[in-house]
């Protein structure tokens, strides 16, 4: 990704991406196209694929990412602010929403992923260290929750995807992963991200705040 600076108006955003990936630039330009008037998310200024690469033009959103470390003089505040955005997110409402990102659909991904050979096992977090794709892809199956909590979610919703100005919540980016899921889909990885980013011992705080005093522990696993 590249930020361009324009001397004559705001800055924007490049990406570029090579076609074949799991994850497609113009699924992410759909999402930012439906988000429009929904949040605030960039503009699509430009989208186009050559047969080898794609690429996305979008607007710069003013701020800086949750995880910058001025944030770290006032941790509750940060917290309240991303579960403010999770709320955000998840009060959209997904009447026709054309994006699928239910179980169904992550699983499935997760076993062709596997299948093919396409899981970097040594990329695991610590305490999965030394186990095989295949292991990891049975408990998910063996551990799959009975009920889905269906809204819209961000898929990706971690700390550098939140953007901060003036003290509020300026924009949300990083969208390729968005769609109906369950709620916990983001609120595991924002808890996933608060640890790596502040700490484990925020993560309760952050639940509350977004409005769980018994978040579903099996599910965030």
């Amino acid at each position: 990704m590249y930020r361009l600076f324009d001397e004559q108006g705001p800055n924007k955003y490049l990406k570029i991406m090579p076609l074949g990936l799991s994850e497609s630039l113009a699924r992410e330009a759909e999402v930012l196209r439906w988000l429009e008037g929904k949040l605030p998310v960039p503009m699509v200024m430009f989208f186009a694929c050559d047969g080898n690469y794609e690429f996305l033009l979008m607007s710069e959103i003013p701020g800086v990412p949750a995880c910058d470390r001025a944030f770290e003089k006032d941790l509750p505040e940060l917290i309240r602010l991303l579960a403010q955005g999770l709320r955000m997110i998840h009060s959209i409402d997904i009447s026709g929403c054309p994006f699928d990102q239910r179980l169904s659909v992550k699983m499935k991904e997760a076993a062709d992923r596997t299948a093919k050979g396409l899981v970097d096992e040594q990329d695991f977090d610590d305490i999965r260290q030394g186990r095989t794709a295949e292991d990891l892809l049975a408990e998910l199956f063996r551990t799959k929750p009975a009920a889905e909590d269906l809204v819209f979610t961000h898929g990706d919703y971690c700390l550098p995807n939140m953007i901060i100005h003036n003290g509020g919540i300026s924009g949300f980016v990083d969208w390729g992963r968005a769609g109906i899921a369950d709620r916990y889909q983001d609120l595991a990885l924002t808890g996933r991200s608060l640890t790596y980013n502040f700490g484990a011992e925020w993560v309760p705080l952050l639940f509350r705040e977004y409005g769980l005093e018994r978040p579903d522990l099996e599910k965030v696993e």
